[in-house]
């Protein structure tokens, strides 16, 4: 019997970069087959190229058997693939049931849309991703995760036999993640297949069948997962033995750069916490829980309806995001393709966009040499002038990331960085953590991943619905007793 899906000697080039080289792999019925590598190995690309999003320049798709043309996502649903892409191809001013039934055969559209009909619809494939909310809801009303969800739920009712998922919990917590592989077991069983792409190895050996590893636009191995080791599968990602850094010893200072009292939102309760030059912050939560809310009214981008808050000492109310870079903080949002990127820009500009009034005389020779100087300290290997948007998401996320760097700020709130980044990756960002907090910075880490919050940071505050929870020492509790707080089955802990 073929295989559900097969992709032949697949090569594809964007501009100057071999995104895929002579690549080959096969999917099986009712097989989770995962596709890892680090960031620009490919992964996203083979993956747009069998759900028709990308041409490829060489190579053939055969599904179950048959040999198909794949040129446009339609031809692509046709065959029974779906894709729900790391970076959320939905409709945020769109209600919840308009996205699931945009462009979708099996939403019968005609002239005249009957609302009610639409949204109980839709209300069964939301139920299918245990998606609690109701199907008028604007897009833009929800969490990210809550968005990654809709896209599952619109892939599910396009009756998709083969669903490519790229970086599916990035975004998700904990108990979204048990979740979303309860869904995933239920569809294998009903012979549904499924090419997953992921960075985080922990999932990957819980749900993969089977692993194909990608390394620089090139097949290095198909492995069976259950007798793949994590050393092993870093060695075929990354071509070498991966050097993974402790934290870096250090100690806070004794001034405060951020001071928050009583700090309210439409959505947030009084939260109140400090934090000390060269330390490092974590906030914990679940989805929804208020955590990019408190870096977006601390960055001028919500309102604050109460409380007050310090910066370096002095008042600090930005009405706007110039303002608060202008005072010194700035924010690296969850969302890099909403809220980070310019994707029609190059690297070159998304990197200094924060900084060019600040260079004065021979500003572009100056912007060059910084720019190049964090794309080496970040490993970012494309052409300065490459549009950002034929950078892999991960790539994205460190020239994102390398603006921010360039500015300069005494206190940088980011917001889940490593979503959607390669383990070697996110062993350069923890670092470059370190480095910060170790040159006196204030550091808040937001993180959907407890390790990596224990990895960084000195203390965790967390959220549950909008409150403050608790606020504890890394060194004195543990991560049970942060999901304790989060869920709201422990007491607040000052």
């Amino acid at each position: 019997m073929p295989p559900v899906l097969e992709a032949r000697n697949i090569s594809k080039r964007f501009q100057g970069t071999q995104a895929l080289r002579d690549v080959s792999f096969s999917l099986e019925k009712g097989e989770v087959h995962a596709l890892m590598g680090e960031n620009g190995a490919g992964k996203s690309t083979l993956a747009k190229v069998i759900a028709g999003v990308v041409i490829p320049d060489e190579g053939e798709i055969l599904v179950e058997g048959r040999k198909v043309t794949l040129n446009h996502p339609l031809q692509a649903q046709a065959s029974g693939i779906g894709m729900v892409f790391q970076e959320l191809d939905l409709f945020p001013h769109l209600s919840v049931a308009e996205n699931i039934a945009v462009a979708n055969p099996a939403a019968h559209e005609s002239a005249v849309v009957r609302k009610r009909t639409l949204e109980a619809w839709s209300a069964n494939f939301l139920g299918q991703v245990k998606l609690e909310i109701r199907p008028e809801t604007l897009l833009c009303n929800l969490s990210i995760g809550q968005v990654q969800r809709v896209a599952i739920a619109r892939a599910l009712s396009l009756k998709s036999r083969i669903l490519l998922l790229d970086e599916p919990t990035s975004s998700l917590t904990e108990d979204g993640v048990e979740s979303l592989f309860a869904l995933i077991e239920h569809l294998k069983s009903s012979g549904v297949s499924f090419v997953y792409v992921s960075h985080k190895m922990a999932e990957v050996s819980r749900i993969a069948d089977r692993v194909t590893v990608l390394r620089d636009g090139a097949f290095v191995g198909t492995r069976t997962a259950r007798d793949l080791t994590s050393e092993e599968l870093i060695t075929m990602m990354v071509g070498r033995k991966l050097d993974r850094n402790e934290r870096t010893d250090r100690s806070c200072g004794p001034d405060l750069v951020l001071e928050v009292r009583g700090l309210t939102t439409s959505f947030l309760s009084p939260i109140d916490f400090h934090l000390h030059a060269g330390e490092v912050l974590g906030i914990a939560g679940l989805v929804g829980a208020g955590r990019s809310e408190l870096g977006a009214v601390l960055f001028g981008m919500r309102p604050r309806t109460g409380g007050v808050v310090r910066l370096k000492g002095k008042p600090f109310a930005p009405n706007s995001p110039a303002e608060a870079i202008q005072s010194g903080l700035c924010l690296l949002p969850e969302d890099r393709r909403w809220e980070g990127i310019f994707p029609q820009m190059s690297v070159r500009e998304n990197a200094s966009i924060v900084i060019l009034k600040r260079l004065g005389r021979g500003m572009f020779q100056k912007e060059s040499q910084k720019v190049a100087e964090f794309q080496t300290k970040l490993a970012v290997s494309a052409a300065p002038e490459t549009a950002i948007s034929n950078l892999s998401g991960g790539n994205q996320q460190k020239i994102v990331l390398a603006r921010w760097l360039l500015a300069d700020p005494a206190v940088l709130f980011l917001d889940d960085p490593t979503r959607g980044i390669d383990v070697a990756a996110k062993e350069e960002i923890y670092k470059i953590i370190d480095e910060l907090a170790v040159q006196g910075k204030g550091v808040i880490l937001v993180s959907s991943e407890l390790p990596e919050l224990w990895r960084c940071c000195d203390r965790i505050l967390v959220l549950q619905e909008g409150r403050q929870a608790g606020i504890v020492e890394t060194k004195d509790s543990s991560q049970e007793e942060v999901m304790q707080l989060a869920t709201g089955i422990a007491s607040s802990v000052a």
